[in-house]
């Protein structure tokens, strides 16, 4: 069984206590964590801050180097670590290995961005004080508390972790439960990378017992979360710090407004709506389109969904068990909510215990909760509409605001809808994701606030400091 602890102060966490995290493919216990107490919390966050400043005042192309002896320890373990990946979440070798590539890309691609962070001169002259001169530099916010989810537990993590780190500033980290294991290996490669102490801390725990004790510290500068909105909202109340970023859940509609391509927009749509068995929060999960072309996108889309592969992460399965049963609960719950309703299952509705089999659901009324519940599971729902004013309003009327896609060949009505819906992005002819990394990634509404992607990550975690030269 795997076991790996917390790391505060470059020091292994040993407690005695553990936090079992289950395989969500075999319902077996996958590892455990350590199982961290207020105490250790308390330690984490007090050597976080004693360190930050020692750290900031290395300069910026000395850190790129520390910090690059981790990275380069990421890769040469990225096999590991995906394994570790797939056991605790239940994504496939394939996607796991993908994940830990993409994330060793956004770190080579920060250490560059960092270098290009300047300072702003302004001159006072236009305001009458011709003898000012201001040189505003952007510096280190302090300690940063990082977040992660389980669906992406390395990539969001350290899409957090390493802007913040070579900007100058200390991390906290907390991984989601389900990761835990992925984010506490993490806790070795620290210590052969010799980091400086205190600068990268990993705490480890159930977040519920455990969540409002690390969000109200009073040493956090900071802090970025990718999670729930129950769990986001609660950071906004609870949380030591109104400095945030927070990505949270979305309901992302898939506008298709012509017939022209439909087999590319099939493609897009499935592979948004069922990519890691629909548990994204930029997934496809609702498709607003007219009747005329609906009768012919449904049975196209059927067709592919039943030809996915079905089966468990090790067998590079396309839809693989969803993280836990409370999840396949919920899942199967807008299900037969949609089907008592009236809906038309077209395929799917298969479930073994957590295993769920991708469901497609037609004739979709707003009634039934499916149209503006996130379901993060692997069922797509086809709610037909006449006109492209009633999909705007019915892909505006959502308590999200995330990512949207539309799908015409004409660009001039694809771009004058876009600009009519209310969300962070609007794709046109391609699936709602986050990416590339170096684009701004934002919602609005409940799907968060503050903006994340390369650059915009190492903005929002430095501030301003400026110095006023008169002469």
């Amino acid at each position: 069984m795997r076991q790996y602890k917390a790391l505060i102060n470059n020091e292994l966490v040993d407690n005695g206590q553990w936090l079992e995290i289950m395989n969500p493919a075999t319902l077996e216990i996958a590892g455990k964590v350590s199982a961290l107490t207020p105490d250790d919390i308390n330690k984490a966050f007090s050597v976080a801050r004693s360190s930050q400043e020692q750290w900031e005042q290395v300069e910026l192309l000395k850190r790129i180097s520390i910090l690059k002896r981790f990275r380069d320890l990421i890769d040469q373990n990225k096999e590991e670590i995906a394994q570790i990946m797939s056991e605790e979440i239940a994504k496939n070798l394939k996607e796991s290995l993908a994940e830990v590539e993409r994330t060793v890309e956004i770190i080579d691609y920060t250490f560059e961005e960092a270098k290009r962070i300047e300072p702003m001169a302004l001159t006072g002259e236009g305001m009458g004080a011709k003898n000012k001169l201001g040189v505003f530099s952007r510096v280190a916010k302090g300690v940063i508390l990082a977040i992660s989810p389980f669906n992406y537990p390395f990539n969001l993590a350290f899409a957090k972790i390493i802007p913040a780190l070579v900007m100058g500033n200390t991390v906290v980290f907390k991984p989601a439960t389900a990761g835990s294991l992925v984010g506490a290996y993490m806790s070795e490669l620290v210590i052969k990378a010799e980091l400086p102490k205190g600068i990268f801390n990993i705490i480890t725990g159930r977040g519920r017992e455990i969540g409002d004790i690390i969000t109200s510290n009073p040493e956090i500068d900071m802090i970025s979360f990718t999670g729930s909105v129950g769990i986001g909202n609660q950071i906004r109340k609870n949380g030591s710090t109104t400095d945030l970023v927070l990505e949270l859940g979305g309901k992302d509609p898939a506008l298709v407004l012509d017939d022209l391509n439909l087999d590319k927009y099939c493609d897009e749509i499935i592979n948004g709506a069922f990519g890691y068995s629909g548990q994204r929060c930029t997934a496809v999960k609702r498709v607003l389109v007219n009747n005329e072309i609906a009768d012919k996108l449904v049975p196209l889309l059927k067709n592919k969904i039943e030809s996915l592969s079905v089966g468990m992460p090790k067998d590079n399965a396309f839809i693989t068990p969803v993280i836990d049963e409370k999840s396949a609960d919920f899942i199967q719950s807008l299900i037969d909510d949609a089907k008592q309703k009236g809906a038309n299952i077209v395929t799917g509705d298969k479930r073994e215990k957590n295993l769920m089999w991708p469901t497609l659901i037609d004739n979709v009324s707003l009634d039934m909760k499916v149209a503006w519940e996130e379901p993060f599971g692997p069922i797509l729902p086809i709610i037909r509409i006449d006109t492209i004013d009633e999909m705007v309003k019915i892909a505006n009327d959502s308590q999200f605001g995330l990512q949207a896609s539309i799908f015409c060949q004409d660009i001039s009505k694809a771009i004058l809808t876009a600009k009519r819906i209310k969300t962070g992005t609007v794709n046109i002819n391609s699936r709602p994701q986050r990416g590339p990394d170096s684009f701004p990634f934002l919602g609005i509404k409940d799907s968060g606030e503050g903006v994340q992607g390369i650059r915009e990550s190492l903005l929002s975690m430095t501030r301003y400091m400026g110095l006023v030269i008169n002469y």
